[in-house]
C-alpha cells in the first residue's frame, strides 16, 4: 500500500511533509534524510522491513526540499559559503534539528530512535546533543562531525557537485545516474532503473534546487561540531562504508571518537546510497542497536 503523505506544523513557520509505516503503538523510529534528499531517499521496502521488526517508522522531507516549507531567499554563492559569509536569514543544523524535535512534538512522541544519513546524520547528532531527553538511541550513517580535515568529499565528487543544476526532468534523472554511479556502493549491484525512477519522483515532487544549496550552507555555517558531540548521551551506533566518495570514512571514525561510548561499524563495499543488497545488514544493525537501549535513555 502506498504511504499517505501528511503535513505537520513543527513551529517557527515551518511545516514538514512526512509518511509513516507500521503499527501506531510500536517503537517510534524516525529516519532523517541527507543533503537535498527527499523522504523517498529511504526506500519504501526498507521502511516496511524496519516496520516488520517492530517499529513505527517515520520518514520526512527536511525544510527546503520536497513538500516541506521552502525558505525564500537567494541561495548563497559557493565562495561565500567557503568564506563564512551568510545571509542573515540563513539557517544552520541547529534549526534543522529543532524542526525534527518539532516533528516529534507534532507526532506526540516524547522521544524516539533517530537514524540519520549523511546530512541527516548531522541533524540527528545535533538533536541528540541539544535535546538528549528526546533521543532513545542514535544511529549516524555515512556522516561526519564538520571538522575540516575529516569526512571530505573526493575531488572527483566536488566536480560532479559543481555541475550546472538540471533544468528539465530528463536532465535531473541523467545527473542522478552520473552522481550515484560515482558515490554509490561499488560493492553492490547498481540499479540504474531504480535511480532513474527515484530521481523522476524527486523532480515531480520538487524541481527546485535552491533548497539544496541552502542546506549545504547550513552545514558550512554549523562548522566543527566535535565539541558539541561530546555531550551526546544516547547510545550511539556509527555506520560507514569503506568506499564512500561523498563523506570519506574518516568522518565516521571521527564521529565515533567524538561521542562517548559510540560504536563504529564499517560495511565493506558500502558507500553513499542504499542499494537493496545492504538492507539486511543495515536493518540488523539498527534493530540490535535499538534493542540495547538503556534505562538512562528512556523517556
Amino acid at each position: 500500500m502506498k504511504p499517505v503523505t501528511k503535513i505537520a506544523d513543527v513551529g517557527r513557520g515551518i511545516s514538514l511533509a512526512y509518511e509513516q509505516f507500521g503499527d501506531e503503538g510500536a517503537e517510534p523510529l524516525v529516519l532523517v534524510a541527507g543533503l537535498g534528499q527527499q523522504l523517498h531517499t529511504w526506500p519504501v521496502s526498507l521502511c516496511e522491513r524496519l516496520a516488520d521488526r517492530g517499529y513505527r517508522v517515520t520518514r520526512f522531507d527536511n525544510r527546503d526540499v520536497g513538500e516541506s516549507t521552502h525558505i525564500r531567499f537567494r541561495p548563497p554563492h559557493p565562495v561565500s559559503m567557503f568564506l563564512g559569509k551568510f545571509d542573515p536569514r540563513q539557517y544552520d543544523l541547529t534549526d534543522m534539528a529543532d524542526d525534527t524535535v518539532g516533528l516529534l512534538d507534532a507526532l506526540g512522541y516524547d522521544s524516539a530512535h533517530l537514524v540519520g544519513a549523511s546530512m541527516g546524520g548531522m541533524i540527528a547528532q545535533t538533536v541528540a546533543a541539544l535535546h538528549p531527553q528526546r533521543v532513545r538511541t542514535l544511529v549516524s550513517i555515512m556522516s561526519t562531525t564538520g571538522a575540516r580535515r575529516v569526512g571530505r568529499p573526493a575531488l572527483t565528487t566536488w566536480r560532479l557537485m559543481a555541475a550546472r543544476p538540471p533544468r528539465t526532468r530528463q536532465q535531473a534523472v541523467d545527473q542522478a545516474v552520473r552522481i550515484f554511479r560515482h558515490i554509490g556502493a561499488h560493492g553492490f549491484p547498481f540499479d540504474e532503473a531504480y535511480v532513474r525512477d527515484e530521481a523522476g519522483i524527486a523532480w515531480d515532487r520538487d524541481p527546485s534546487t535552491g533548497g539544496t544549496v541552502r542546506q549545504l550552507a547550513a552545514i558550512f555555517k554549523s562548522g566543527n561540531r566535535t565539541r558539541q558531540l561530546r555531550s551526546v548521551v544516547a547510545p550511539t551506533l556509527v555506520i560507514h562504508g569503506d568506499r564512500d566518495r561523498m563523506v570519506n570514512p574518516t568522518g565516521g571514525a571521527a564521529t565515533a571518537r567524538a561521542i562517548t561510548g559510540a560504536r563504529l561499524e564499517t560495511i565493506r563495499g558500502f558507500a553513499h546510497d542504499f542499494p537493496a543488497g545492504v538492507w539486511p545488514v543495515l536493518i540488523d544493525l539498527i534493530a540490535r542497536h535499538t534493542a540495547r537501549r538503556t534505562d538512562a535513555s528512556a523517556p
